[in-house]
């Protein structure tokens, strides 16, 4: 099933003339950072990357969505249910689910939105940092018509200074919806 599923994933961008970016992070932990997301397409997108590339992630999703059968599906797509009303909050409830794994890949759209959105939520960053693991950076380009993964950002722990040097990665790339990614 995995060498069908990395069949479809490879064909399906052979024919949307896109391409694979860097490689791979070896990490068996880390937090994914992925930017422009500008339309709920970009997770056909990038569930296509990563039956193609084989990568396992994860993607929050609130608990409330986890009704028969949506949940199943839901679960099929990779996706992990948030209880927002966790002791500590979200950010406690990943980091204990990274200490909890012994491989984890959670994979974050910073914007917290599909409307352009300049305010990077912080969850990502705060995340990786309780958790002690890298970030990632990943993209999906619709201009360079790219998706992948550009390097590995590591916390200095000044939260502010290293949001706005994670979004220079993303400096003039665009999302489906053009005009919708912004980063200041």
């Amino acid at each position: 099933m995995a060498s069908f599923k990395k069949f479809i994933g490879k064909t399906f961008f052979k024919l949307i003339g896109w391409k694979f970016e860097g490689e791979l992070p070896k990490n068996p932990k880390y937090v994914c950072v992925l930017a422009p997301h500008t339309s709920i397409w970009d997770m056909i997108l990038g569930k296509m990357y990563n039956w193609g590339t084989g990568m396992q992630t994860k993607i929050m999703v609130k608990k409330e969505f986890f009704f028969f059968p949506m949940g199943s599906l839901l679960r099929l797509w990779g996706a992990i249910p948030i209880n927002r009303q966790y002791p500590g909050g979200i950010v406690k409830q990943m980091t204990d689910t990274f200490n909890e794994k012994s491989e984890f890949i959670l994979t974050i759209t910073p914007e917290g939105t599909r409307a352009p959105n300049p305010d990077w939520k912080s969850g990502f960053y705060r995340i990786a940092v309780e958790a002690d693991v890298p970030i990632f950076i990943a993209i999906a380009d619709f201009k360079s018509k790219r998706a992948g993964f550009l390097g590995q950002f590591i916390p200095t722990g000044n939260q502010e200074k290293d949001i706005q040097a994670i979004k220079e990665y993303y400096r003039g790339m665009e999302g489906l919806r053009k005009g919708k990614f912004v980063i200041d």
